[in-house]
């Protein structure tokens, strides 16, 4: 009976000290984000998606500078989606694949709206949580700059900054980026001075931790939900206005092209009879676009500190 018992409770903690060391931080969203199917799904999307913009390439029989002199100025009748002359989506107006063009625009709306959205969470994370954490003067001096900022018109200042810096893809970057952060700002200035006078920050606070330590290793960190979920919103958006710059005539320049590029040449010949021309740019930016607002439900589930 005795080694029974001691054998009962060995057994009982070795379950305990599993159970504490599968309770990480990390593990434990981990558990919550593969249990959000709808999460999964999207995820599972943007990896199919990012394949097809990397490898792509690869499986297209032309590439998006050739032109198919048979197809030209007859796009109606030959340049439909067929397997046997290569043309997977078809060709545009010009005779050009519209597969090995679909590819290229995917690469370049997605490095637009990843590396876009990754500079304005930085700048608008750091700036916030800085702003929020201080208070008193400087947070007023550094919240009514960015209210000045606000005010003065987003699409104005992009143009502005690519006519006087030329029109390439990495003053588009920077351009949308360091533009697009005032919102997360004020979000994360929000959040932070509702963390700031928790225990753990004044526990912080006591011992002597420096105000630089405790925004990188407390604040940001609680922060995580509220900014995956804003930083998947913001890269269709990033991703719609880098669309409406080309339309303009200022952002990708042929013969590059992206996903708004695409749609707007397709939504200008579908009276023609050419709907793959739209079909096959608009289903991708779709389903990348919900897929984004999917990952970042999960995400914001999964690192919510109050559902920890």
């Amino acid at each position: 009976m005795v080694v029974d018992t001691i054998k009962m409770k060995s057994l009982s903690d070795r379950l305990a000290a599993e159970e504490v060391r599968g309770r990480s931080l990390w593990a434990d969203a981990r558990h919550r984000f593969l249990r959000n199917k709808a999460a999964v799904g999207g995820l599972i999307v943007l990896i199919l998606v990012g394949l097809f913009a990397i490898f792509g390439n690869y499986i297209a029989a032309w590439s998006n500078e050739e032109l198919d002199f048979t197809v030209m100025g007859q796009v109606a009748q030959l340049g439909a989606p067929s397997l046997s002359n290569g043309h997977y989506f078809g060709t545009d107006d010009l005779g050009r694949d519209l597969f090995a063009r679909t590819v290229q625009g995917t690469r370049i709306s997605l490095m637009v709206g990843i590396v876009g959205s990754a500079i304005a969470v930085v700048v608008g994370t750091l700036y916030g949580a800085t702003a929020g954490y201080v208070g008193g003067r400087v947070d007023n001096i550094m919240m009514r700059s960015v209210d000045i900022l606000m005010s003065i018109p987003y699409m104005f200042v992009l143009i502005l900054l690519l006519v006087m810096f030329g029109r390439s893809i990495a003053m588009l970057f920077i351009g949308i980026g360091l533009i697009s952060w005032l919102d997360m700002s004020r979000i994360v200035r929000g959040q932070t001075l509702s963390l700031k006078h928790k225990e753990f920050i004044e526990a912080a606070q006591a011992t002597g931790v420096p105000s630089y330590k405790i925004i990188w290793r407390h604040i940001v960190p609680n922060l995580l939900g509220v900014v995956a979920v804003y930083a998947t919103l913001l890269v269709p958006l990033m991703i719609l206005t880098e669309s409406f710059i080309s339309f303009l005539g200022l952002g990708v320049q042929e013969p590059l092209t992206s996903w708004g590029a695409l749609i707007s040449e397709g939504a200008g010949t579908i009276n023609y009879g050419t709907l793959w021309q739209l079909a096959f740019p608009l289903f991708f930016f779709i389903i990348t676009l919900f897929a984004f607002f999917f990952v970042g439900d999960g995400l914001r589930d999964a690192l919510d500190p109050k559902d920890r």
